[in-house]
């Protein structure tokens, strides 16, 4: 089968989903900013779901944790070192993770909230403060054991924070925002910087002497650089070459400092600002991090939008800046954010989907974490607490991946098929038992294991629909459905044959079967078909919404749930002659959903939303997934053991954690584009999406 399509992942569209969306789609690279197009056609029903969904529901805690990437996989955005050993990255949901063995191990802290977490500044091994969106400030006199928020007097983004002892420090941010302690934090006082331009980062040499450093960004941009010598009651703004944001600076003493930013720009000086130098980064790339250690050595961080990350390194002031490649990462994210080094080779780098890289060699190696993927994945199929198979995207031949020990290690599998252009897009995967299942994808791809998937092979079906999903009710009979085109294809052998049966539908999302004859698809518009003699007839049901329906489970003939769009859940208990609508609580996209009984069920989608029921949906409670990446399926074998699967790589499981990762280099090339962001005022890496094409 020729494959003509670039990869094109399933995504989601938040914003817009009130608008009544089509199936949106991305070209598997997050650029920030981008807007989401929706169809023009008003939702009639949005108000009151809307409503419904902002009712106040409690949030329930659960036992979710990572098992890919590991040691977590949220986008991380800052990283502090105070010694070869001992260090602390933050990110986005509060994300907080500590090392005190240089990496070997990893500890995930509660930071007590979910904002993004910009940047961090230790100045010991217990003295630590992370800033972030909404003006949090959090801090920590103990290592990271317990987390305290403080108080900044701003819910404005703050984006930088230095300390140069456990009592003095400065964070800046949006709209120049520069606020000053002197007491650990127990208070923040605003001062005056003279600039309504965002300020991204700090850099306090001692208690008086510091450095802020932003800009204007965008089409006629401006870098700013500011300098204080008194603690912060003045700010001085300093002349510099540059004409774009400038993200961050690292000052080694009260005259050398380094400054970087959009579009490869580096700025240098050596006399505390009152000459900035550019000097020739060898790339147009943003740079994003950078961190000295002395006057000589110094180490920078960044990423192209749509491409790859970059390293740069000097060891002469940066006379000389040379782009280091050694460096090994599955495909899927490549954006590095932050850089922190204590001595001129021991550093660390990290960024999107949890990136951490580590070098004790001054980069002539960089060592991962151990991490299976950063490829977005979108189906999972459990059929005991230990046997799954998740699936996704991969270049050249689609992720498939294997467990036989409930996730605590994932095994890729071979697809056998491949496009060495674009890659392939698996969507869905069902297995009826351990050694048979069968997984689907774009172009009608169709492919069958009966081992477990040590060996797949691929099937013929007479279409080239993006098939989203598929389920056996046997081994011998099975359903797939597609959207594009709104095919339903229908099997009786095994997938020996294949026929296309008429649905009428405009695009297909979700489809379940309770036995050979009975079965629900769902899919654009609101649309339920139901079947009661194996597909040959296919009959409308009444959902009472027009909003898109993701995603259908069956505990039995009579009693389902369907989950879609701006929280959108619905019920039946007489095999969907009705369909009730009941309140999740969330306004997000669902795009999977899961029960172990008819009591017992969970639903997931954008942005790490999660919600469970253990009264057949009469009280929904939204749990604490721990990411705000985007979930788009999961699977439960029982009550309490699950998995769910999503962006850049997410797998997230309720079973035992896992043994503790070692660093070690990763065995698959980075060669593929990889999602990636440009910082702007209020960068947030996500998809960019596409609406998919309403099929009529």
């Amino acid at each position: 089968m020729k494959i003509t399509h670039t990869r094109i992942p399933l995504t989601i569209l938040g914003l817009a989903a009130s608008c009544g969306l089509v199936l949106a789609i991305h070209t598997g690279q997050a650029l920030t900013g981008a807007t989401a197009a929706g169809s023009s056609k008003p939702s009639t029903d949005a108000p009151s779901l809307v409503a419904a969904a902002t009712r106040t529901r409690p949030v329930v805690s659960s036992q979710w944790h990572w098992q890919n990437p590991l040691p977590q996989g949220n986008n991380l955005r800052g990283a502090s070192f105070v010694d070869a050993n001992t260090g602390t990255v933050v990110g986005e949901y509060g994300t907080i993770v500590r090392t005190t063995d240089g990496g070997n191990s990893w500890t995930i802290q509660a930071s007590g909230t979910t904002q993004t977490l910009w940047a961090v500044s230790f100045t010991d091994v217990n003295n630590g403060t992370a800033v972030g969106e909404g003006g949090t400030i959090v801090g920590t006199t103990d290592g990271g054991a317990n987390w305290a928020s403080q108080p900044s007097g701003t819910t404005l983004q703050l984006r930088g924070v230095s300390f140069t002892d456990a009592n003095n420090g400065a964070a800046v941010g949006e709209s120049g925002t520069i606020l000053r302690t002197t007491d650990g934090g127990s208070s923040w006082v605003p001062q005056s910087s003279g600039t309504l331009n965002t300020l991204f980062g700090v850099s306090f040499i001692d208690t008086n002497t510091g450095t802020a450093v932003g800009g204007s960004c965008g089409i006629g941009g401006e870098s700013t650089v500011l300098r204080t010598t008194d603690g912060g009651q003045h700010w001085v703004s300093q002349a510099n070459p540059g004409t774009v944001c400038l993200f961050k600076v690292s000052f080694t003493d009260v005259n050398f400092g380094t400054a970087v930013g959009d579009g490869g720009l580096i700025l240098r000086t050596t006399n505390g600002g009152n000459t900035w130098s550019p000097q020739t980064s060898g790339t147009t790339k943003t740079l994003y991090g950078v961190s000295f250690i002395d006057t000589n050595n110094g180490t920078i961080s960044g990423f192209e939008l749509g491409g790859t990350g970059i390293i740069l390194r000097t060891t002469d002031g940066g006379s000389n800046w040379v782009e280091q490649t050694n460096y090994l990462l599955p495909q899927g994210a490549n954006a590095f954010y932050a850089v922190s080094f204590t001595d001129a080779n021991t550093g660390t780098i990290v960024g999107d989907a949890g990136i951490i890289l580590q070098t004790t060699d001054g980069g002539t190696q960089w060592n991962s974490q151990p991490t299976v993927t950063f490829n977005f994945l979108y189906g999972v199929s459990f059929t005991d607490s230990n046997a799954g198979t998740v699936v996704g995207y991969e270049n050249p031949d689609g992720m498939i991946l294997r467990t036989t020990d409930g996730g605590n290690s994932w095994v890729r599998q071979n697809s056998g098929i491949g496009d060495p252009f674009a890659g392939l897009n698996f969507f869905g995967v069902h297995f009826v038992n351990s050694n048979i299942g069968t997984l689907v994808g774009q172009e009608g791809i169709i492919l069958r294991t009966t081992d477990g998937g040590n060996n797949w092979t691929q099937q013929t079906a007479d279409t080239t629909d993006w098939l989203y999903a598929v389920q056996f009710s046997d081994e011998n009979h099975g359903t797939a459905v597609g959207f594009l085109e709104g095919k339903i294809l229908s099997t009786t052998d095994g997938g020996q044959n294949w026929g296309v049966q008429s649905s009428g539908a405009t695009g297909l999302l979700g489809v379940y079967f309770t036995d050979n004859n009975t079965g629900t698809v769902v899919g654009n518009d609101g649309a339920i078909l139901r079947t009661t003699d194996g597909g040959q007839n296919w009959t409308p049901q009444t959902s009472g919404t027009i909003n898109q329906l993701r995603a259908v489970w069956f505990a039995d003939a009579n009693t389902g749930t369907v989950v879609g769009d701006l929280g959108t859940i619905l019920r039946t208990t007489d095999g969907g002659q009705t369909w009730v609508s009941q309140i999740s609580g969330v306004s997000e996209i669902l795009l999977g959903v899961s029960f172990t009984d008819a009591s017992n069920g969970t639903a997931v989608g954008q942005l790490g939303t999660m919600v469970n029921t253990t009264d057949g949906g009469q009280t929904w409670s939204r749990q604490e997934s721990g990411t705000n990446q985007d979930l788009y399926n999961i699977s439960f074998t029982e009550t309490n053991k699950g998995t769910a699967v999503g962006g850049f790589g997410a797998i997230l499981g309720t079973t035992a954690q896992g043994p503790t990762p070692t660093p070690t280099p990763s065995v698959t090339p980075s060669p593929s584009p990889t999602p990636s962001a440009t910082p702007r005022a209020t960068p947030r890496p996500r998809p960019t999406p596409h609406p998919r094409p309403t099929p009529r």
